[in-house]
């Protein structure tokens, strides 16, 4: 029997569903319009009114909203209620500058929680699990999302956030957690954790676990559910459109269905802005249907992916969109290359490495290095010198096939690249490329 938290409006018929949207979405224009000065300026030199939004097809004719705007109208330019209506803030972690600030009423929590709720149960989750929350508290929103979930869910929530493994383990064996929660990096180091500790998969009571926050490939995902014994599930969101939750994988693991009856997504050529066609790969964007003190509408998220409507066997009607294939804004580019770190990373998987890497990009002489630095496993390091350099090269060649440039591969001891507990920093780059 197939599981849904809120059936009804999870498998709306499409033409009911774009009946719904257009609904919204010109009350959200109205809101925003009316209430937001910066938003409604944007409008205003585009020449569009409120009263030019009749339906989800006239989405093209309003302007984009961009990081750069959020970080121009801080702290409180984009807010639409009064800051009295507000009972919470959350933020971004703010690693690429100024942070952003987004805002909720009540009603924004509630409809963020039960969008996170959807992803539980489209995981396997009821009301009789153990929800292990790994994701980080505070300004993060992964640890407050995926808590009110659980909660809205009546699961029982171990508020865990991230660290502390030795406490992690005690309280996901002691308490027999069902559903883990966290970065898919974090997943990944609990189940080398577990495995150093003598724990076998099958000695947890583990059965799902549902992962964002971070890139991750097809190959890490079935390395996390070899070492934990579980299905993983990706979820998506920003904290710019409330944070997880915006979408999320049911049963076939094979795209998120995004919650279109609170998110309106389109693909766009990240160059021209020209919205594509359905199956087309682009940046994807996202407007907020409901959100009352933080609605943005075009927002450019710089994730590049691909919509689907191809029928789902879990019966859900919503689109789907496609695992994020790497950003337009943090791909890097090397000797004239575009380069995805989830490009290495499906490498280093194939190969047989660790999911623990480093990646540094320089400039030499006017030249642009790479080096990769990837650590061994325990049972990889016991080889002798000659075998780790005959390893370095083959890993270099297995690389330069996939990018088509010529890295510089390290492999490293267990345990010298540093852990993350929230979003995994994989890439430095040295170069003075501004």
């Amino acid at each position: 029997m197939r599981n849904y938290y809120q059936k009804e409006a999870e498998t709306m018929p499409l033409e009911q569903l774009r009946r719904l949207q257009s609904e919204k979405l010109k009350a959200q224009v109205k809101h925003v319009y009316e209430n937001v000065p910066y938003y409604k300026n944007l409008m205003d030199e585009k020449g569009v009114k409120p009263e030019d939004i009749n339906c989800v097809e006239d989405l093209y004719k309003l302007p984009f909203i961009s990081k750069a705007d959020l970080r121009e109208t801080y702290p409180y330019g984009m807010l639409a209620v009064p800051l009295s209506e507000c009972v919470r803030i959350q933020s971004t972690s703010g690693t690429t500058g100024k942070r952003v600030i987004a805002y909720y009423t009540q009603k924004d929590v509630d409809l963020w929680e039960d969008c996170c709720a959807r992803a539980i149960v489209a995981a396997g989750g009821t009301k009789d699990d153990v929800v292990h929350v790994s994701y980080g508290y505070g300004l993060f929103t992964g640890g407050a999302g995926l808590h009110g979930g659980s909660h809205k869910l009546g699961s029982l929530t171990l508020p865990m956030s991230s660290g502390n493994t030795e406490r992690q383990i005690q309280f996901m064996m002691d308490l027999k957690s069902t559903i883990l929660c966290c970065t898919p990096s974090y997943a990944a180091y609990l189940g080398e954790s577990l495995k150093e500790r003598g724990y076998k998969p099958t000695d947890n009571h583990l059965k799902a676990g549902i992962f964002g926050a971070e890139p991750w490939t097809e190959e890490m995902r079935k390395d996390i559910e070899s070492s934990l014994g579980i299905k993983a599930y990706d979820i998506y969101g920003l904290t710019e459109t409330s944070g997880p939750g915006v979408a999320f994988e049911c049963e076939e693991q094979n795209g998120m269905h995004v919650n279109e009856d609170h998110f309106l997504a389109e693909i766009i050529d990240p160059d021209t802005g020209e919205v594509l066609p359905e199956g087309e790969k682009g940046e994807l964007v996202f407007t907020s249907l409901d959100k009352e003190a933080f609605p943005l509408i075009r927002y450019r998220t710089r994730d590049i992916c691909v919509l689907s409507r191809k029928k789902c066997s879990c019966g859900r009607t919503f689109v789907k969109m496609s695992k994020p294939m790497g950003r337009s804004d943090d791909m890097m580019i090397i000797k004239g290359v575009n380069v995805f770190p989830s490009q290495i990373e499906t490498v280093l998987l194939n190969e047989g490495y660790t999911p623990n890497y480093k990646i540094e990009v320089d400039r030499v002489n006017n030249s642009d290095t790479l080096d990769i630095y990837v650590e061994l496993s325990a049972e990889q390091f016991s080889d002798t010198v000659s075998g780790f350099n005959a390893k370095e090269k083959s890993l270099a060649s297995a690389i330069k096939t996939m990018l088509g440039i010529q890295p510089v591969v390290h492999l490293v001891p267990p345990k010298t690249i540093e852990r993350s507990e929230g979003k995994a920093v994989r890439v430095i780059d040295k170069r003075k490329l501004v």
